[in-house]
């Protein structure tokens, strides 16, 4: 996983980080973002499109400064829906270049 400059989609440039997170080797390339819900921050990802969805799961959670909390505490969402296999493909889960994903606690957190 590096920041590399890659042409990206239109919607990945809004309201993310400067720069793309790579993840996966495949020839087959896609590029999705993926928004974490309690800060409404957004990172945009250069990632194999054969890659498991919690690779891209995982390399988000580290890119935030989630690293420390345990990936089963959060859940991705694709279009609304959680994806429930994480060992899918990411075409598998019906991601196409552009797609945005919703990385967010898998329950309610107390305000504090």
């Amino acid at each position: 996983m590096s920041a590399v400059e890659v042409k990206r989609p239109f919607v990945t440039a809004l309201r993310s980080r400067p720069g793309m997170i790579r993840v996966g080797d495949g020839a087959a390339r896609m590029t999705v973002r993926v928004q974490l819900e309690e800060r409404w921050e957004t990172l945009a990802f250069d990632t194999a499109s054969d890659s498991p969805v919690f690779a891209l799961k995982h390399a988000a959670l580290a890119h935030f400064g989630q690293a420390d909390v345990p990936a089963e505490d959060f859940v991705l969402k694709l279009r609304g829906v959680e994806i429930l296999d994480e060992q899918e493909s990411l075409a598998a889960a019906t991601a196409r270049d552009g797609s945005t994903f919703l990385l967010a606690f898998r329950r309610r957190r107390p305000v504090r």
